[in-house]
């Protein structure tokens, strides 16, 4: 296949496969200014796949940071409510929403982070409906890449523009499955991995996991008692099954967020809010976290950890092997779609009311009763090595080794 014919399978993949757009259903496109050539492939296949219409939201990264850099707190803080009710309105119709992701991951560095801080806090209150159906899966999402030359640049600083631009769409080929064969066919094979490893993990049941490698991770967290084990895609209640990130290597679930202990060691780096956060712990007792350090971007760290009560606890735990085929590449991303599925991650933040036994229905105070955190973020971090070992205790206090010099057991 030569470049073109990959993009276009690319397209074809992320709305029949990715987001699984319906006939008849609306369809919402985020998408940068910079990849609209490849916006306008989506928009085509989704009207291809029957959509009843597609809606465009065009963003520009370079605009958003000139605004960060000269409105007040007080404007970014104000959300109009045209905006949310757009949002909101969308998600209530179900409609399948596909987001274009690939920005340069410092573009917000050196903005304040009271702004930063201030911007986030806003949207969160102001499209909460929206996250809210999303975290439910209540509508089909899709979260899929493409390259921008800052990205590019990030990622193989020693080449050219052209050339790295290049080396980083052959890499996100590959990551999602396409250019040997058939790609729908390999992801199909791949949920049917995903889900086999689930099933093992929810027979097991377990209590808490334990962790532990060379690096420094020396942690325990308990699950939620009525946890729920899930990878690859999932099903909206109207039983259409969908991809929300692509690629996606992990099975993941809800920890207690009451029940966390010890110290967990950053892998890899972290993008957050356009800033990069690297060589980082995080110390947990009693489920928060009490302590934390980086080598660089702790400030930024700090506006994570303090976004609100549930930005102290974990939302998710995701297992995914050392060796995987984006881990395999040995590529740092700079961006988490990619690098949490190159290796073992936490969430800090909401946890997924799917992965709690009859979640999805449960009010606010009903999650956190349960031990589901609830919060206004869900950062993922990376923690996984070619050395981490995972230890699953039962109820009983029986022990069985879950991963093994990095990958499962």
């Amino acid at each position: 296949m030569d470049h073109m014919e990959k993009l276009r399978e690319y397209a074809r993949l992320v709305v029949r496969t990715g987001a699984n757009v319906q006939k008849d259903q609306l369809t919402v496109v985020n998408c940068s200014v910079e990849n609209f050539e490849f916006g306008r492939m989506i928009v085509k296949e989704a009207y291809k796949a029957g959509a009843r219409d597609v809606i465009v939201f065009w963003n520009d990264v370079k605009t958003s940071r000139l605004r960060y850099d000269n409105v007040s707190l007080e404007v970014l803080g104000n959300i109009p409510s045209w905006l949310a009710e757009s949002r909101n309105y969308y998600a209530e119709q179900k409609a399948a929403v596909i987001s274009i992701v690939g920005n340069d991951p410092e573009a917000y560095k050196g903005v304040a982070s009271e702004k930063l801080q201030t911007s986030s806090k806003a949207s969160a209150k102001a499209f909460e409906p929206y996250y809210k159906k999303m975290m439910n899966s209540e509508f089909q999402w899709c979260v899929a890449a493409v390259p921008e030359a800052k990205w590019a640049m990030k990622v193989f600083p020693e080449l050219y523009e052209q050339e790295a631009i290049v080396k980083l769409w052959d890499a996100i080929f590959d990551a999602v499955r396409i250019g040997e064969g058939d790609a729908v066919e390999a992801w199909n094979n791949h949920k049917t991995f995903l889900s086999g490893k689930c099933r093992i993990l929810n027979d097991a049941h377990f209590d808490a996991l334990r962790y532990k490698n060379s690096i420094g991770t020396d942690f325990t967290v308990g699950l939620q008692k009525d946890h729920i084990w899930e990878g690859g895609g999932e099903f909206t209640p109207d039983q259409v099954y969908f991809f929300a990130n692509m690629p996606t290597e992990e099975v993941f679930t809800a920890p207690d967020c009451n029940r966390a202990e010890g110290t967990l060691v950053s892998s890899l780096p972290l993008s957050y809010q356009g800033n990069l956060i690297e060589n980082f712990s995080l110390t947990f007792h009693n489920g928060t976290v009490t302590d934390y350090q980086a080598d660089k971007g702790e400030e930024y760290l700090k506006i994570l950890i303090e976004t609100d009560e549930g930005s102290k606890r974990l939302g998710e735990v995701a297992l995914v092997p050392y060796d995987s085929p984006i881990s395999n590449t040995g590529i740092l991303f700079y961006d988490t779609l990619f690098d949490e599925n190159a290796a073992c991650h936490f969430a800090l933040g909401e946890c997924y009311p799917t992965n709690i036994s009859g979640g999805v229905k449960m009010t606010k105070e009903e999650l956190i009763a349960a031990g589901g955190n609830q919060s206004d973020t869900h950062v993922d971090f990376m923690i996984g090595t070619k050395d981490l070992e995972i230890t699953g205790v039962t109820k009983d206090g029986q022990e069985i080794c879950i991963f093994k010099n990095g990958n499962w057991a």
